[in-house]
């Protein structure tokens, strides 16, 4: 649509344009806090720092079995510096954490098999590793959270089986050591924990875009309704009123709103994915407001499966496409969507001149079928009910009720 010759491009307000242009601020410590999995990872190292001062505990009291316990006080040195460092590593979210959980995990294995160079077959072969395993289950817990259960319970059969090596037993019976189930007990535990984690944070993401969304999107509907189609709308009335060379043009203006409402209708209801995901039926309802028209709607969503409040909508559309048509040129039509929990209730009502008895009938065998298709077939293949009250001279009302949930 062109604009008018002489008048100037509306510019925005300066304080909004500057709020449009100023740049945002990096994520920072914030967005860190908000990972899904950063509380699981601080916990971790906790329980790091705590599994190294048993280590160090157990170090004390079997030091002194030791053939070699110069060299199993460095070991143990340096399990305490990698303590330090792998805890403040893994709790900041970088892109390097993944290079610190295989080192990890290689640091562990290592000093697990260093259990040979500082004591001998007779005690390593009864005892514990010198990193206890409870210290090694580190490197599991960080594979599990890392990349979630199946990659836990790996690194947890890795663990086991060198324990298994470096003590030299491989004995099923769990009476005696439960080492190994223990350890990918924790690595399937920590894994779907993680999972759950993640799922649940990008579900509340998906969440917080689509209301986002449908905010907007109302908000446009509302300022677009509020100007465009009213205008549409009044140009089209008067232009029918008028006659002659105005008809052409109340004919135009009349196409490009109904295109202009079905575009806002199809913007209007954002789905988290595709045709099987669930809409609000309040946004496909709202965008046939118009001067002759008022839709009402409870403050919640009315939330249904995309395809069920579609149908819905075309009903509504159809009901109102008959009040301009055949109700008068002053009709008002009123849209009322109630919400029952399982089912919802729309209403229909006009103020027009009715249906005479018999006229449906008429039509129906005239082979004009806006009632008995559009609108009870589909409510009937919705497996709901369509209720017209109706009398000459005092307008129509459909009562139209739907359950939720459905196979359509």
């Amino acid at each position: 649509m062109s604009r008018p010759t002489g008048q100037s491009r509306p510019t925005a307000p300066p304080g909004r344009a500057a709020e449009r242009s100023r740049p945002t601020a990096p994520p920072g410590r914030a967005a860190e806090r908000s990972r899904p999995t950063a509380p699981l990872w601080r916990a971790a190292q906790v329980f790091r720092l705590a599994t190294l001062a048993y280590a160090v505990g157990y170090q004390l009291t079997a030091v002194a079995e030791y053939t070699r316990p110069t060299l199993s006080w460095v070991l143990v040195a340096s399990m305490a510096v990698w303590s330090g460092v792998a805890a403040v590593a893994l709790s900041r979210d970088t892109g390097a954490r993944r290079g610190w959980v295989i080192a990890d995990l290689v640091v562990v294995l290592a000093v697990m098999g260093a259990t040979r160079l500082v004591a001998d077959p007779g005690w390593y072969s009864t005892h514990q590793t010198l990193p206890t395993t409870l210290w090694a289950t580190n490197a599991v817990i960080s594979a599990a959270i890392l990349r979630g259960p199946v990659v836990g319970v790996v690194a947890g059969l890795l663990v086991a089986v060198t324990d298994a090596v470096v003590s030299g037993r491989f004995d099923l019976d769990l009476a005696r050591d439960a080492t190994a189930p223990v350890l990918v007990s924790v690595g399937l535990a920590v894994g779907m924990a993680a999972n759950t984690a993640r799922r649940a944070q990008a579900q509340l993401e998906r969440a917080a875009h689509l209301a986002a969304a449908t905010e907007e999107r109302e908000r446009l509907g509302r300022e677009v309704h509020d100007g465009v189609l009213q205008v549409l709308a009044y140009v089209r009335r008067r232009g029918s009123e008028i006659g002659g060379p105005a008809a052409e043009l109340a004919t135009l203006a009349g196409e490009q709103e109904v295109a202009l409402r079905e575009l806002i209708s199809e913007q209007a209801a954002p789905s988290l994915a595709g045709d099987t995901a669930e809409v609000d039926l309040r946004a496909l309802l709202r965008v046939e407001s118009s001067t002759a028209v008022s839709v009402s709607a409870p403050a919640e969503p009315v939330v249904m499966p995309r395809r069920r409040a579609e149908e819905v909508a075309a009903v509504v559309r159809t009901a109102l496409s008959n009040v301009e048509l055949h109700a008068g040129a002053s009709a008002k039509a009123y849209v009322l969507l109630e919400d029952l929990g399982v089912e919802v209730i729309v209403s229909v009502r006009d103020d027009g001149v009715g249906i005479a008895p018999g006229r449906l009938e008429v039509a129906a065998s005239e082979g004009r079928m806006g009632v008995s298709r559009s609108i009870r077939g589909r409510v009937a293949a919705l497996g709901g009910t369509a209720t017209l009250d109706t009398a000459e001279g005092e307008g129509v009302e459909w009562e139209i009720r739907v359950s939720k949930e459905g196979l359509a």
